[in-house]
């Protein structure tokens, strides 16, 4: 976090982290309240604790030498939320003071991210919204000891979710250190972290959009949506979904498909620029083409079959999959680790053309490791290399996900003859595509 320090004001990015940092507490509190029916004695909104957080941010920049402003500020909030508590408890018999205490540490946010380090004040924060998301299931299990309606309710607990991301990106990341951890290998514990934290943040994003911006979205939604976290993964959802559907649905299922390939395009676009510019000049306009065929040829399949909107969705349990499992995050660690040690000893013992057989056996699992360490700078590999073997790998998977869908649907599904139709269309595409780059 600190190196944000070096591209922006000191100021500027302080603010927006006491201001974002006070507002998921308030909303975290916010969320808490209305599980509660009837109640009536939290201390603001979620707005007024963002607005205490700015306030103690203005009170402490304005007197940063003896923060006689900042003490004011606090005593004139401490009083308020005496006052608070004394209503509370006259009135409404309640004597919890969480919310007293939450708002005293908002107040505090100012001074903690000016003068501690990222992982410090990132696990302050991570901490506040565990035990504030976790409070009113402790509450539930003693008074009630219903584990059906805990497991009900753990299916909310974004601010859990959220703590993760935090936590594997502000906390553990900054404590890594940058040494490589075998000589002559571009290998470090910060680069592997990196790379994971990268690719969870985008999967991250695409995840609460399925879960909350289109929830009750078609198949078609799905699909995108389900592209930007892993085409593979949706592509076998569904397909396993599709068992279900009549002849006549079944190209909409490609379509869905085809879309989540051409999500998967940007996807890697998206990762490419952020870890290498010089390689996203020489790919994106291969990339976008690529995209813009799956897109294509799946506009095409939906706009041919005419038939009635389709009100079914894709399951949240079967696709709607916490993406910041520790788990998943380990896998991919291992991963780029193993991919960045094979793509080293490659280039040395079988130099590009083993480069080159490496990346189309890469796409028998997840690409996005092989080629983060590709751009990643391991062996110094040329860009032009890099664009070759990345559309490569990328080529290969979307013939493996031809494959899933074909076993995941079933051998007597309609779909079988969709899906290659429609897949084989953009692989042949993408083929031609990679002969254009090799003999441009």
């Amino acid at each position: 976090m600190e190196k944000l320090y070096q591209y922006l004001p000191e100021e500027l990015v302080t603010f927006i982290l006491v201001t974002v940092f006070s507002l998921l507490i308030g909303l975290s509190l916010r969320r808490i309240s209305l599980k509660r029916e009837g109640e009536t004695t939290l201390f603001g909104t979620d707005r007024t604790f963002t607005f205490i957080g700015i306030l103690g941010y203005l009170l402490y920049i304005l007197d940063p030498t003896d923060y006689r402003l900042f003490m004011g500020g606090g005593a004139v909030l401490g009083l308020l939320l005496a006052l608070n508590y004394y209503v509370k408890q006259a009135q409404f018999h309640v004597f919890g003071v969480t919310t007293i205490v939450i708002a005293l540490i908002t107040y505090c946010i100012a001074p903690i991210v000016a003068t501690q380090p990222s992982w410090f004040y990132v696990i302050v924060i991570v901490t506040v919204l565990l035990f504030t998301e976790l409070k009113h299931k402790f509450t539930e299990l003693a008074q009630k000891h219903t584990f059906t309606e805990l497991a009900q309710r753990m299916k909310n607990d974004e601010m859990i979710t959220l703590a993760k991301f935090l936590a594997i990106s502000g906390i553990i990341l900054p404590m890594l250190p940058d040494d490589n951890l075998i000589p002559g290998i571009n290998l470090t514990p910060y680069s592997i972290w990196l790379a994971t934290v990268v690719v969870s943040g985008i999967s991250y994003l695409s995840y609460l959009l399925k879960r909350y911006v289109f929830r009750e979205s078609g198949i078609l939604v799905s699909g995108i949506v389900g592209g930007l976290y892993s085409s593979t993964a949706t592509i076998s959802v569904l397909a396993r979904k599709s068992r279900k559907v009549s002849a006549q649905e079944a190209p909409e299922y490609v379509a869905a498909m085809l879309l989540a390939v051409s999500m998967m395009f940007l996807r890697f676009l998206i990762l490419i620029g952020i870890f290498s510019v010089g390689a996203l000049t020489a790919i994106y306009p291969y990339l976008l083409i690529m995209s813009a065929v799956a897109a294509g040829t799946a506009w095409f399949l939906h706009s041919r079959w005419k038939r009635p909107a389709m009100s079914e969705t894709v399951d949240e349990d079967e696709d709607g999959s916490n993406p910041l499992e520790f788990k998943v995050a380990l896998i991919f660690a291992v991963l780029f680790v193993v991919f960045t040690i094979a793509t080293h000893y490659t280039l040395i013992y079988a130099g590009e053309g083993g480069l080159t057989l490496l990346s189309f056996v890469s796409g028998f699992s997840d690409i996005t490791p092989f080629i983060l360490n590709l751009l990643q700078g391991t062996g110094n590999v040329p860009v032009s290399l890099i664009t070759a073997c990345s559309m490569q790998a990328i080529v290969s998977n979307i013939a493996v996900n031809m494959c899933y869908a074909l076993f995941f649907s079933g051998k007597k599904s309609p779909l079988r003859s969709w899906v290659l139709r429609g897949f084989g269309c953009v692989i042949a595409a993408n083929v031609f595509l990679l002969l254009f780059f090799y003999f441009l």
